[in-house]
Order: C-alpha cells, then structure tokens, then sequence
C-alpha cells in the first residue's frame, strides 16, 4: 500500500488531466473487439519497400546513435521537399530537426518558447496535446472557438485577444477534428495580427499531404512573412503510414531552430537511426507522396457514399483522414455516452467532439477515422446506415 501522507506530497502539474479519450476508446474498442474508427491510424499496410529500407539500413550496421538534430540525409531531402512545395529555403544543417514524431516537436517547440506567465492562442475544437505542453511551462492556453459551421477562424476575435502577453499561436492545417483547410487569405490575416510583434506560430502540419479543396496546401512556409517567424511541424508517419515508428519533422528560421534543440537534446537527443535512413532514401519517390492525398480522397467519398441513406449529417472533410457526423437525428444523448454506447452495443468505436474544447462543448457530433481499408469501411458504414 502507498502511504496517504506520500500521494498528499504529490502536486500534479496537470491535475485534471487523464488517459487520453484517444487511449480510452481505443482500450474500450479492443474490449468490445469492435471497429476502430476512433484512434488515427491506417488498418492496412506501409510500402513493402520502406520496409526493406529500413532492413537495409539496419542490416548495414546503422543501429547506434543518430545525429542530434537527425541524420544529415533526411535533413537535405526534407529541405528540398519543403522548397519544392512551398518555395521556402530551408538550412538543412541550422534550420531542420528530426524529432520523435509530431507530439514531441510540439512540445519542445512549446518548452522552447513559452514562459511562465505568457499567452498560447488555442483554436478549438483543438488536438489534445496543445494545452498540457502549455501548462506545464507556465503559460496559459487562450481559446478561441473555431465558427460553425465550416471551422474557419474568427479572425476579427484574434485581433481582439492579441496582447502584449501573447507570445504563441498555434494552428492545425489541414485541422484535425474538423477537417478545414486554410485558405490564403487566412494566411494573410495572420500576417497582419503577428506584424511588429514577437509572437511565435506553431503550425501542426501533420496532414498537409491529405487535402481535397483546392489545389494548394497553405502552409505557413508559403508566406515568407509567416516563415521567419514559425515552427512548421510534419509527421512521416501521416505521409507513409506507419504511425508507430514516430518520426516527425521539423523546421524554423534558425534562431528559433537554436532554442528547439536546446530542449530537444535532453528530451530524446535523436531518433531511430535506421528509420531516419529509410526515410531519406524512400522520400526522394515524390509521386508516392502525390498519390497519398488521392488515395485519402477516394477513401472519404468511398466512406461518404456508403453511409448515404443513414440519419448522420456531414459536411464532406476538406482534409485529413477525419470526418465528422452529426447525430442529433438519432440521438439526444451527451456525445461521450452515445460514442461509448456504439462502442459497446454497436461494436464501432468513434470520438466525441466534445473531446476536444477544454469547457466539453457538446454538439452532437463524433469523429471518424476512414484511414482503413475498404472492407473496414464497408462494415463500418453498414453498422451506421442502421442506426
């Protein structure tokens, strides 16, 4: 038994949080062995040549230490994708770290930046992993609610909430939950807020490669403006499929690249060698990246369509492999209980939007992950058009 007197001694730094709602409904999907379409992740396979890349680069004694700030290959070859993309210049050796998947950049970049007292703009519904990074560095999150019905972002409010204490603002392009992919002229709107200021932009990228409106992802490396002041954040694992390898990207001028790796060095120092290797050899195949986007649009209309005659309500996903469905025609109940009542009586596991506003704001709405295979998703659909 733990003493009471010792548990007293222990202060949380995050006192109200816990597991996940992504670890929680995974956990309770593999209970009730339903469909998964609750955690982000593919239910089918990488390119069998990564995986002989890898073996390669193993096999080739590449199994100790990397490069702090990741190996030099993968730097170069990120640097080249992200100019050709995006036209920016990025210094492989100064301005680019690999990192140990998206999650830890965005807290390093965070630790690296925000002090105790300062302001982190937050737009929700936002990704879980923002607001901890923030507290546990002493700032505070400020949120702003995206606008319904489209998720856009209410600029004329940003203007408003912007401060002298505002020292980050953190975007989610394409956005995860609700799918809303910039514009340009959201990208103009943040360069006049953040013009002679010393605010910080954290842009998680994560899904830049999974877009279905338009013809152009608008990164915020697009606008050299936007550039010289940002954190741009992509995740191989999103891109290639292989979310459990956790190998991530980042890049920054370089003053700002200098802090990230002061804080990178004693959280994880470097990544998986062999990987970082595969990856810098299997990414210079472009067309696999181009083809990436296509395959995901094929998979939400695929999803889309086979739920067709249901009683859910969807504004088709501009981006990411998320989509939402409103269910207010078939149920009154809060979110949470009806995502864990299809979970347990349906045997299809969903995530309540609800998860991710800090105040639980509950619009009747789930997200679903269609990054499966189609069989998964045939049988996810069947089980949804009954409901």
């Amino acid at each position: 038994m733990i003493d009471a007197k010792f548990t007293r001694m222990i202060n949380s730094k995050l006192p109200s949080v816990d597991a996940t709602i992504f670890t929680k409904m995974t956990k309770l999907a593999n209970e009730q062995q339903a469909i998964n379409l609750a955690q982000g992740f593919p239910d089918f396979h990488c390119s069998e040549k990564l995986i002989d890349l890898v073996s390669q680069m193993m096999r080739k004694g590449n199994n100790q230490y990397a490069p702090m700030p990741g190996v030099i290959e993968l730097r170069e070859q990120m640097a080249i994708l992200i100019e050709k993309w995006y036209g920016r210049t990025y210094n492989p050796d100064t301005e680019i770290t690999i990192t140990a998947g998206a999650t830890q950049a965005i807290y390093t970049a965070i630790s690296a930046v925000v002090r105790e007292g300062d302001e982190v703009l937050v737009f929700e519904p936002a990704y879980d992993c923002y607001e901890p990074a923030i507290l546990m560095n002493g700032g505070k999150p400020v949120y702003i609610k995206l606008k319904q019905p489209d998720f856009s972002i209410p600029w004329n409010q940003v203007k408003k909430l912007v401060n002298h204490r505002t020292r980050m603002i953190i975007l989610n392009n394409p956005h995860n939950p609700s799918g809303y992919t910039f514009q340009e002229s959201d990208l103009k709107e943040l360069e006049k807020i953040t013009r002679d200021t010393d605010i910080v932009i954290l842009s998680d990228e994560v899904y830049e490669h999974i877009f279905f409106s338009g013809e152009k992802h608008w990164s915020v490396t697009s606008s050299k403006i936007l550039s010289e002041r940002s954190f741009y954040i992509t995740s191989f694992g999103k891109t290639v499929h292989t979310t459990g390898w956790k190998i991530g990207c980042i890049a920054g001028p370089a003053p700002l690249m200098k802090e990230f790796r002061k804080v990178h060095q004693f959280l994880v120092f470097s990544c998986n060698h062999p990987i970082q290797l595969a990856l810098a050899e299997f990414m210079k195949d472009e067309d696999y990246v181009l083809e990436v986007r296509q395959m995901y649009k094929i998979k939400r209309d695929f999803f889309l369509q086979h739920i067709k005659g249901s009683r859910f309500t969807f504004t088709p996903a501009s981006g990411t492999y998320f989509q939402l469905l409103g269910y207010s025609g078939i149920s009154n109940e809060k979110d949470i209980d009806f995502a864990i009542r299809l979970t347990q009586e349906k045997k299809i596991a969903s995530i309540p939007l609800s998860s991710f506003y800090h105040e639980h704001d509950d619009m009747k709405i789930l997200r679903f992950c269609f990054a499966k295979k189609d069989e998964t998703i045939e049988k996810a659909a069947e089980i949804l058009r009954k409901l």
